[in-house]
């Protein structure tokens, strides 16, 4: 069976790997683009994906679901002049000191080419660099495997119901990373549905997963952040912490096509903030969730019941995988070479992760 008949056979998008769509669709963020634009003269233009000699006959851009008519977090009202004096008291000099760094090649633009805002992501760094420092005790390690310029793909296991895993790698590539990088995760095309949420995560430089995008990203030399278990890594049941679930694939394709590094990162701390004893599928089905989990606080008090616990945070940069340098360009088109590629990015992360979880419990003792 071909790549493409295995993604058919695959069903919905939701919980698929983005890398491997092979419609061609768009994500949300063409439309929140144009509305950009509208909103704000100076706003970039959007550019248009590169089109290569692999690329499938191009259909009609899935646009996603409508964005509402939101507030685009950069209303420049007294409340947003609050949370600017509330981010100047938060955040260091030497934090605006690695934000400027990183929003510099904008220009003065007030969006990049996938919506980010400097004003919101100032904002928002200021809010979870509290939860970074003081809520989850993030202590991380090995940022020397990150390219300075250079992009690569960050590879790193999931959990934890909300995304607070993806939000903690993102925040410890500003305040860690030398020189600080933006981390851009590839998040489930599910999130482009939810109102207020799809924007802001464009506004922070977040990006919904498709095929265009992430190849876009690695053209302009990013950090891709993808969590290769997709939804079975935040679905899994407590009895089944820091068990790494089965890989999608199409993450490393894309490090073949695009010869950059996979560098594995384990995070610990994650799959202890809000596990999960069932997932009630019939309901979840019935809500049109993807599932509906039930933890030792939730449903029982409500959306609280969703607030991660003030676990400590453990995440870890390996060495890079550098696959490219090893195997030739055709073996993209091989299933059973890109799967056991896969396979060894799994293991060094199981590896990682285990070896972390080991130390905290001999700490513990």
């Amino acid at each position: 069976m071909s790549h493409d008949e295995l993604h058919e056979a695959a069903g919905p998008s939701l919980g698929s790997d983005p890398f491997r769509q092979g419609d061609g669709t768009l994500p949300y963020l063409i439309r929140l683009r144009e509305r950009s634009i509208r909103i704000v003269a100076e706003a970039a233009p959007t550019r248009a994906p590169r089109v290569t000699a692999e690329d499938e006959p191009q259909k009609p851009p899935d646009l996603g679901p409508p964005i509402p008519e939101l507030p685009s977090f950069d209303d420049r009202d007294e409340s947003a002049s609050a949370l600017d004096r509330l981010a100047s008291w938060i955040l260091t000099p030497g934090d605006e000191d690695r934000l400027a760094q990183i929003t510099s090649v904008l220009g003065g633009r007030a969006y990049d080419e996938f919506g980010l805002s400097p004003r919101v992501t100032r904002r928002a760094l200021a809010f979870f660099k509290l939860l970074y420092k003081y809520w989850f005790r993030v202590e991380s390690s090995g940022h020397s495997v990150i390219p300075e310029k250079e992009g690569a793909i960050l590879a790193a296991n999931h959990g934890g119901l909300l995304p607070f895993d993806a939000t903690m790698l993102v925040v410890d590539g500003v305040l860690g990373a030398k020189p600080p990088r933006l981390v851009r995760t590839v998040v489930d095309r599910w999130a482009g549905t939810l109102p207020f949420v799809n924007v802001f995560y464009a506004r922070v430089g977040q990006v919904i997963g498709s095929r265009d995008n992430v190849r876009e990203l690695l053209r302009l030399k990013q950090l891709v952040l993808i969590f290769p278990e997709g939804m079975a890594g935040i679905r899994k049941r407590a009895a089944d912490r820091y068990v790494l679930q089965t890989f999608h694939l199409g993450f490393v394709e894309e490090s073949l096509r695009h010869r950059v590094p996979i560098i594995p990162v384990a995070v610990v701390g994650a799959d202890d903030q809000a596990p999960v004893l069932w997932d009630l599928q019939p309901l979840a089905k019935l809500l049109g969730l993807p599932f509906f989990p039930v933890t030792p606080t939730f449903p029982l008090l409500g959306p609280l019941g969703l607030l991660p616990y003030p676990v400590r945070y453990q995440i870890a940069y390996g060495e890079p995988f550098r696959f490219y340098d090893e195997y030739p360009p055709e073996a993209i088109e091989d299933p059973h070479a890109v799967r056991y590629m896969a396979e060894q990015v799994r293991r060094r992360i199981q590896e990682m992760v285990d070896q972390r979880v080991l130390d905290r419990r001999a700490k513990r003792r």
